[in-house]
């Protein structure tokens, strides 16, 4: 299977190592991986800010580099649900289709299309809280929602039970956002730190030992918060833990 590899550009600024982890991974799960070297932003910033015809070029660039994949793959939720539901800044067309349809997050990815059942090389023995963005939960569906009367589920746990020695730890108010949320985090600065700090107090009170997300973004709030707060707390993205990262 030949997968294009889509890296955000706030991970491949900030958190490269998230990047690397996830073309390691996918490459042990034998696929071949490529990675369009002239690929920037997928064209949420703009879109999220209000500033939708300014992501045109953007997003043009994203499904010139990725339409000739079947599967694209990212480690971010929020990007892979803009790509699949928001890339309409440039004229819909045949290409643009096969690019919305071919995005994945990596979770759904790994769960939903290779459907992984082992990581014989990842060992994790410590106390991990999963936090869910509201990208993941409530867009892509990745874990079922607390306001939804439906059966359990949970991709990102299913996933990472298959690690050895981890131990999962959840926080009171598992759904509750962490006050990211982009440009609200700048704009709403006092609500969305007052936000962050009670969601890392929930975590702390469970007992975890590190923080794990599909999305960055959230985990660099919250780490943040963390740091300000004096929590002894480890903020690390799933590709890392499935790809083997040293406990």
């Amino acid at each position: 299977m030949r997968v294009g590899l889509f890296i955000p550009c706030y991970v491949d600024a900030f958190f490269p190592q998230v990047g690397i982890a996830t073309l390691e991974l996918l490459e042990k799960l034998q696929l071949e991986v490529v990675y369009p070297l002239d690929q920037t932003c997928c064209g949420q910033m703009m879109a999220n800010a209000g500033c939708q015809k300014d992501a045109a070029g953007a997003e043009a660039l994203f499904v010139k580099n990725f339409r000739d994949f079947d599967h694209i793959v990212t480690p971010s939720g929020s990007c892979a649900h803009h790509v699949r539901e928001h890339l309409d800044a440039i004229a819909d067309s045949a290409e643009v289709e096969s690019v919305r349809r071919g995005t994945y997050e990596l979770v759904e990815f790994l769960h939903d299309v290779l459907k992984v059942e082992a990581f014989p090389w990842a060992r994790f023995p410590h106390k991990v809280g999963l936090h869910n963005s509201c990208s993941t939960l409530r867009k892509l569906r990745t874990a079922k929602a607390s306001e939804i009367d439906e059966p359990f589920f949970s991709k990102p746990i299913d996933l990472l039970s298959k690690v050895q020695g981890i131990e999962l730890v959840t926080p009171s108010r598992p759904d509750e956002c962490c006050g990211f949320g982009g440009t609200f985090s700048i704009f709403e600065e006092p609500v969305s730190a007052k936000m962050g700090y009670d969601k890392i107090a929930d975590h702390h009170a469970a007992g975890a030992e590190y923080i794990v997300s599909a999305d960055m973004s959230c985990l660099m709030h919250q780490r943040g918060c963390a740091e300000r707060l004096g929590l002894d707390i480890r903020f690390i993205h799933i590709a890392e833990i499935l790809n083997g990262a040293a406990a």
